[in-house]
């Protein structure tokens, strides 16, 4: 069993008939909808076709909206414009069509925000511009880097605080129409700080799906401790991140927010050029393949395909080759030695987690086997890394749906129960019937006393199948 998730993004080459059933049947676990590219209609069409995809196959997929967040881009460029090294380059909050003597920013207070020195990074760092003057309205800048300019094309300023918005009015209607629309997480793009977590938290109301923050931003660096204590879980969105800040810290960088997450029991995601060379070859490079098994070395919870899975020539292809690489990275994880995490003292469900977790080390259990009403109890245990599968039985279809993103848990649905004896049962008989424990084979069942209470975990049973 597989236990690392697979999180692709959804796009024109997932509209193609078949496809999106391929991925699912492929082991997809959490299909992510960019509202960068897609508006409401599309974004729409694609939560009901994976609901669609996942009842077909009989599995539980969750659905990632990821918001775009305060993204600062170009305005319209004309085609085949080249900046040349050494020229002057305006970035001005109004104006027309852009050309080779300057182009509009979305971004109407950067002339506020900058100084004379501060570098300024177009395309995903293709093109580097240094600033000259700051007047209100327009940046002049030289040139350091040229090349071919399009339309929207990223603005990155690295070191520099930019005074725009946490949540923005898109990101608001967007987490609306996500909320009515019943998704199972949203992600934050551009995350700063924790307050930017919080206000977008103030925008749901009692309506509340989990945070993933993206840590994308060199502020996001700075506050990590806080934003993982903030999140439901956080992703190394390595595109934007590595524009932050110079290409050869952003290992360093990815190693500390996992660890950081580890530490804390966060779900920990892997995002952004894992297998880029796929999204038109058939076969990885070895340092794309290198790249998701050393992730997996790192225990992450999950991995995701971008552009390879969105635009990419065969999607399904590209998700079986990543799975593939996960399982064989993971025959290494899985005999290394058990990944223990530290309990509160003080907080009986996490020792409650943490002991279970000992006894399956100790006993020739098949699985451990967790009731959870809300999840959490399965999310703790599954934050050590047991050797043998977690298996997480709750009555809440949306919750089954969420835990499809955290590590080794394979989530199922399971009848009502009103005692402890009927819970274990309904364990046992979840157990067995999605093949994870045999009859006569023993399973650690971890819960609560008090059934339909969550966060209640106060109990351990090993049960004979």
């Amino acid at each position: 069993m597989r236990r690392t998730k697979l999180i692709a993004t959804l796009g024109p080459a997932t509209e193609a008939p078949g496809v999106l059933d391929a991925l699912v049947a492929d082991g997809l676990d959490v299909a992510r909808l960019n509202t960068s590219h897609a508006g409401p209609e599309a974004l729409a069409a694609q939560l009901v076709a994976v609901r669609q995809a996942a009842a077909r196959a009989g599995r539980h997929v969750a659905v990632m909206v990821d918001l775009s967040g305060a993204k600062i881009r170009l305005g319209e460029v004309a085609p085949g414009t080249v900046l040349e090294a050494g020229a002057s380059f305006e970035l001005r909050a109004v104006g027309g069509t852009g050309d080779a003597s300057g182009a509009t920013v979305s971004h109407s207070g950067l002339a506020d925000d900058v100084s004379p020195g501060d570098r300024v990074l177009l395309d995903d760092g293709r093109i580097e511009l240094v600033v000259t003057s700051a007047e209100p309205g327009c940046v002049g800048t030289r040139v350091e880097t040229g090349g071919p300019l399009a339309s929207r094309k990223g603005v990155n300023v690295p070191g520099v605080h930019l005074s725009v918005q946490g949540v923005t009015e898109r990101d608001v209607t967007t987490l609306h129409w996500a909320l009515d629309a019943g998704v199972d997480m949203v992600a934050q793009s551009f995350v700063r700080s924790a307050d930017d977590i919080a206000g977008l938290r103030a925008h749901m109301g009692d309506r509340t799906v989990p945070v993933v923050a993206k840590i994308e931003k060199h502020e996001a660096v700075a506050d990590l401790e806080a934003i993982v204590e903030a999140a439901d879980a956080v992703m190394v969105a390595r595109g934007d991140l590595g524009v932050e800040v110079s290409p050869e810290r952003v290992p360093v960088i990815q190693r500390e927010i996992v660890a950081a997450c580890r530490a804390a029991g966060r779900p920990v995601i892997v995002a952004t050029q894992m297998l880029e060379s796929m999204t038109v070859a058939r076969r990885p490079t070895r340092a794309e393949a290198s790249d998701v098994a050393n992730a997996i070395f790192d225990v992450v919870d999950a991995v995701m395909l971008s552009g390879e899975t969105a635009v990419g020539a065969d999607p399904a292809h590209v998700l079986r080759t990543m799975s593939r690489i996960v399982s064989a990275a993971e025959e290494v994880v899985v005999d290394s030695p058990w990944h223990r995490q530290r309990s509160a003292a003080d907080d009986v469900a996490a020792a409650v987690s943490r002991a279970v977790c000992e006894l399956a080390e100790h006993l020739d259990v098949a699985a451990i086997v967790t009731a959870t009403q809300s999840g959490a109890t399965a999310r703790a245990v599954a934050a050590h890394r047991p050797r043998v599968p977690v298996l997480a039985a709750t009555p809440d279809e949306a919750v089954a749906r969420r835990l499809a993103l955290v590590w080794g848990v394979r989530p199922a649905v399971m009848g009502s129960y009103e005692t402890i004896d009927e819970m274990i049962a309904a364990a046992a008989a979840v157990a067995r019937e999605t093949g994870i424990a045999a009859a006569g084979e023993l399973i650690a069942v971890t819960g609560g006393v008090a059934v339909h209470v969550a966060g209640s975990t106060d109990l351990i049973q090993v049960h004979r199948v």
